[in-house]
């Protein structure tokens, strides 16, 4: 059963749609740990640690996607996890979802996401070669 990590980074503390998102994926499936609201980028690359995560999920409402996504790359990296994907959602404009994923991130979701879109995504990330 694949492991997701589902993370809340940053002082937003909105998660009603990073619970709806967790119980989804549980449901199609996955393995998921929830990290609760307003986590540092270490605090997510150690729970990705001490989980075993296959992918991050990162749920951003606050707007500091820009900031905080490089940081949680960065701290996944220093502990090894660097070949984990992450996923961002919430609300992220167009121009930013571009930069996102130039900078590493495997897929970027916006409000109204379909949870199938999301594990599909999950999925196809997971089915891709990773250096280690």
């Amino acid at each position: 059963m694949p492991r997701v990590l589902i993370a809340k980074p940053g002082l937003d503390g909105h998660d009603r749609g990073a619970l709806v998102l967790v119980r989804a994926l549980r449901e199609a499936g996955f393995e998921v740990a929830y990290t609760g609201i307003r986590r540092t980028p270490a605090e997510i690359a150690d729970e990705a640690r001490r989980f075993g995560a296959e992918v991050v999920g990162l749920s951003m409402l606050s707007g500091a996607h820009m900031t905080l996504t490089p940081r949680v790359l960065d701290a996944l990296e220093e502990r090894g996890l660097g070949a984990v994907p992450v996923m961002a959602g919430g609300i992220i404009p167009e121009a930013d979802r571009r930069a996102l994923l130039e900078m590493g991130v495997a897929a970027v979701f916006g409000p109204g996401a379909r949870t199938a879109d999301v594990a599909a995504a999950i999925r196809a990330a997971l089915a891709k070669p990773r250096a280690p």
